[in-house]
């Protein structure tokens, strides 16, 4: 259902997500004043064997590695400068926050352990955990453990907590709260990662190039804006390479990249990390996905009661397994519902893609909607003009559970104001603002 009496921000409807899962207010205050108040640790069961162990075939050296307000893409560059190798053999099992403090797994190939042990780099710690035939893979995780503190709260603590138990109320009572893709999936002072992706499904390989170099958006530095809008003037890719600021890294790749190879504009896109270049058509999925999920309550459907026609996953171990498929129907319906009642299934929706099943029933009328409205085909997720970004798609659960405990006190970083701090888990492929934005209701930009 809408809400009309927290307002929705223009950067969160240019991303899909129309509308709040709970009714109560927001108590507002910001995220990220500091990296430390938002801490992320991976939850996972990765085997190792000790390091002294004879067993030749164990050439990947697993350890774990905290962080302080470092980019992932910019740790991986920095610890393969360190100890001489290529950052292909450096593999982890998820990307983290850069504005945060982040406990994670990663494995490298054939490195000492005392190598690793002297790498120093300013606010890093690598503890080496053991040795593995395997190493780290995207994936290898079940969830994350936050601990994230908002700040700078108008209300005195015992009124946080209030708002924030009512908040709590509402989320058990529905069971979680929608499992939107977060604002940091599309960028949070250039939300355009999706439409880079609609640029690239439509075969306009040249629009989403210089979509992502010359693009420029309010939130940005004036330095910032000032050479994305002279390219964008002029096309002078030379004169825009000199002027752009060197932590636009990505930018001046593919300006390099165009300068060198005129019209190459795949070629362009591959000189950036594969994640990245992947990530554009992943992140219109994602905005489909958030917009499915919205015309789902506002049709007065819920994101934990099945209806005739949709399709539900069921739980592997501790997450939902998108592999195991199953079609409400009259008759399977109701058993189908104490499953969801017992959190042992899911109700799903798509991120399309070129062989993604679609519901039937309501559900299925509201995704065909959205897919129609894009113009797009299955065919078009094979992505012809750039098929190493092709999408077979899949399906992914609507509903994302979450129980978070909270304590409110007194801020010290800003006097006469409250900060308060959550606890809660959630499953690998979820994000952590979704979950804020239900006590929050704030602008976007200040969950940055």
């Amino acid at each position: 259902m809408t809400k009309t009496d927290n307002p929705i921000f223009d950067l969160e409807l240019k991303i899909g997500m129309t509308l709040y899962e709970t009714d109560t207010p927001g108590v507002k205050g910001i995220l990220r004043h500091r990296p430390e108040d938002f801490y992320v640790e991976e939850i996972s069961d990765i085997q190792v064997s000790p390091v002294g162990t004879g067993n030749k075939s164990l050439k990947y050296l697993v350890f774990e590695l905290t962080k302080n307000n470092w980019d992932t893409n910019h740790f991986l560059k920095a610890l393969s400068n360190s100890l001489g190798i290529s950052h292909k053999r450096i593999s982890y099992a998820g990307t983290k926050d850069k504005r945060a403090v982040t406990v994670q797994k990663m494995s490298v190939y054939d490195v000492s352990e005392e190598a690793l042990n002297n790498v120093s780099l300013k606010d890093i710690s690598i503890r080496v955990l053991g040795k593995s035939q395997n190493p780290v893979a995207l994936g290898d995780l079940d969830g994350n453990l936050f601990k994230i503190t908002l700040r700078n709260i108008d209300f005195s603590p015992e009124e946080t907590l209030r708002m924030a138990e009512k908040t709590t109320l509402e989320i058990a009572a529905s069971g979680g709260v929608p499992n939107f893709f977060g604002i940091q999936r599309f960028g949070t002072k250039r939300p355009m990662t999706h439409l880079v992706g609609q640029d690239i499904l439509s075969g306009n390989l040249e629009k989403a190039v210089m979509r992502y170099i010359a693009e420029s958006y309010p939130d940005e530095s004036e330095e910032t804006k000032a050479v994305r809008n002279y390219i964008l003037e002029t096309n002078d890719l030379k004169g825009g390479l000199a002027k752009m600021p060197d932590h636009l890294g990505h930018e001046k790749a593919l300006l390099n990249h165009l300068i060198a190879y005129p019209g190459d504009y795949k070629g362009a896109f591959m000189v950036l990390p594969k994640n990245l270049y992947t990530m554009f058509v992943h992140a219109y999925q994602s905005y489909l996905f958030n917009q499915i999920i919205c015309k789902r309550l506002e049709a007065g459907l819920l994101l934990n009661r099945a209806e005739i026609g949709d399709i539900v996953c069921y739980r592997r171990g501790k997450i939902p397994d998108p592999d195991r498929l199953e079609t409400v129907d009259a008759e399977n319906r109701e058993g189908i519902n104490n499953l969801l009642r017992r959190k042992r299934a899911f109700i799903t929706a798509p991120l399309f893609g070129s062989e993604t099943p679609l519901a039937g029933g309501i559900p299925g009328e509201i995704e065909r909607s959205v897919i129609e409205m894009t113009g797009f085909s299955a065919d078009d997720f094979k992505v012809p003009a750039f098929p190493e970004t092709a999408s077979k798609g899949l399906r992914k659960e609507i509903l994302l559970e979450v129980e978070p405990t909270f304590l409110a006190a007194k801020d010290d970083d800003f006097p006469e104001k409250t900060a308060l701090t959550l606890h809660f888990s959630l499953p690998k492929g979820s994000y952590a603002t979704t979950v804020l934005r239900e006590y929050m209701k704030t602008d976007p930009l200040d969950m940055s």
